[in-house]
């Protein structure tokens, strides 16, 4: 479809008006509410000077106004921005630069950060407050008062070709934004919707907007839960799909990870799909129901259809217990901000976990360093890769972007960084190459490592990393978030009994938890400073 996302809600709004859109605690808001509330703020926006390509910055946790703000961006031709909540001065003030912010979106309860940062950032024209009963900070327009202030922006002609920006979360470097036209981010994410759903992917907004009708009439629209912030581009991506369909948007009210919430909102809610990033989320979720169901109130969990999880590794430790409750499938993807998905897997219900690989989706190929394909029946290593549609490249960063899309035989594939091959028919996942460990000359891709520590008993989280070794080069060091009960050579037992034995960390360092971005991302820097640290301390 050659459309942006906002002239496609419209359309959508203008014919299921009173369909509810969104949840978030008391507040619920139909397709007609957040229409007209994204057109009042978009009008607010106009009036500060913004217009096509202006980036709307948005540092909040996740929220109503996250999606108005982004619908806003969308209205103008404009485009959103993501920002870490946990970002330092720094960080805000790196990314708000880098991104050409024009105006800053945040929670009341960030305004210290603002205060610090936004004054000192060029080409910053307003910071507007969404209020959670935090001080006004000095300076700051109150989010409330410019809907009730603002008439609705008119709607105006609008096109495919516009720009969507999303921050990658940086775990390999600084966060960049991946530029992505509308039409290209609506293919990727309408066309698998609209199989699942078995229905015809429309060409135009009325199209879609006839569909989104009759699954709504028909009581099969998605009514989907994200449980990572919207921060990170697979919950985003599911409240933009939800809305393609006609279906409803639940948003978690507390700000830290509760396993018991979701459960409940599922219940009250009757929510067909969630999505979470990997196996913190999974844990959580699995304590809450075992819990729930050994102080004899289980959860009632039959509306639920769908898991989709993506960003880090979903253990089978944490997949199964879910996949054996309910009627629920289970979707593990391997993508990136910069798109995807590069290697899935789908799990039925009941199924057993270890039945059902990791497989090449039909965009996804292997391309060799080289730059050629690679046939997976060759079991050789080689980058995961994705045909069209994709991102544009990297904002301002035309190295990068080079080294991101790369053309074979006329076919631009996006081509993040990450490793694989094919063996037995199923994809093995080996992760990032910037992360590669070289150690003794043989390569080591962390995930693989952090795979088979991650099915081990009472492991909570694991990050693999190399750190300097006059012998070695580098020595393969795992970082362990573990129960007590757990040693240094049961750590290493388990992947020499699962990997090659210049595969098993020379180092273990214990620790209460792995620190992770809001998204679940790793933070491989971090892991080197607390193993650099420990070592060093140690006799």
């Amino acid at each position: 479809m050659n459309e942006n996302w906002a002239t496609l809600w419209e359309t959508i709004s203008d014919t299921i008006p009173e369909a509810t859109a969104i949840v978030h605690g008391q507040r619920r808001f139909s397709y007609r509410e957040v229409e007209q509330r994204a057109a009042r703020l978009a009008g607010a926006l106009d009036e500060i000077g913004l217009g096509q390509d202006s980036k709307v910055a948005i540092l909040a946790y996740n929220c109503v106004e996250y999606l108005e703000a982004s619908y806003a961006a969308f209205k103008l031709r404009g485009t959103p921005v993501n920002l870490n909540y946990r970002y330092r001065d720094d960080e805000l003030t790196e990314v708000l630069e880098d991104s050409d912010a024009e105006v800053l979106v945040f929670h009341g309860s960030l305004g210290d950060l603002v205060g610090r940062v936004a004054p000192q950032v060029r080409g910053l024209r307003a910071f507007v407050q969404i209020d959670d009963g935090s001080p006004l900070v000095d300076g700051a327009l109150r989010y409330d008062d410019l809907l009730n202030e603002n008439a609705p922006l008119p709607r105006i002609e609008r096109s495919g070709d516009d720009v969507f920006m999303l921050y990658t979360g940086g775990t390999t470097g600084k966060p960049r934004g991946v530029l992505w036209r509308h039409r290209d981010i609506i293919s990727t994410i309408a066309y698998p919707a609209y199989t699942l759903a078995g229905l015809d992917t429309p060409a135009d907004a009325a199209e879609a907007a006839r569909a989104a009708r009759t699954m709504h009439e028909s009581g099969i629209a998605p009514v989907v839960l994200p449980a990572p912030p919207m921060i990170h581009g697979t919950a985003f991506y599911m409240c933009q799909g939800a809305w393609l369909l006609g279906g409803t948007v639940v948003i978690l009210e507390g700000r830290r990870l509760d396993g018991h919430e979701i459960w409940r909102l599922v219940q009250q809610e009757r929510v067909s799909q969630i999505v979470i990033v990997g196996d913190p989320f999974a844990r959580a979720m699995v304590s809450a129901l075992t819990e729930a169901e050994r102080d004899g109130t289980p959860y009632d969990i039959s509306s639920l259809r769908r898991i989709d999880s993506a960003g880090m590794l979903w253990s089978e430790t944490w997949k199964q217990p879910l996949a054996d409750r309910g009627e629920i499938n289970l979707n593990d993807m391997v993508g990136a901000s910069e798109g995807g998905p590069y290697s899935a897997q789908s799990v039925p219900p009941g199924a057993k976990v270890s039945d059902c690989p990791f497989q090449l989706p039909p965009r996804a190929r292997l391309i060799a360093d080289d730059g050629t394909l690679i046939d997976p029946a060759s079991g050789k290593t080689g980058l995961l890769a994705v045909a069209p549609p994709g991102p544009l490249g990297y904002y301002k960063d035309p190295a990068k972007t080079a080294g991101l899309l790369r053309e074979i035989d006329g076919v631009v594939y996006t081509v993040p960084g990450d490793y694989g091959y094919v063996a037995d028919g199923h994809v093995v996942l080996l992760g990032r190459g910037a992360l590669c460990i070289n150690t003794g000359g043989e390569k080591v891709y962390p995930h693989e490592v952090e795979a088979v520590i991650a099915e081990l008993d009472g492991v909570r989280d694991v990050n693999i990393i190399g750190l300097p070794d006059e012998q070695w080069g580098q020595a393969i060091t795992a970082v362990v978030a573990a129960d007590d009960s757990v040693t240094d050579d049961d750590v290493r037992q388990a992947v020499r009994d699962g990997l090659s034995g210049y595969k098993v960390p020379k180092h273990v360092v214990f620790v209460q938890e792995i620190q992770r971005t809001p998204a679940g991302k790793a933070k491989y820097s971090w892991a080197r400073e607390i193993a650099q640290s420990a070592l060093a301390a140690s006799p």
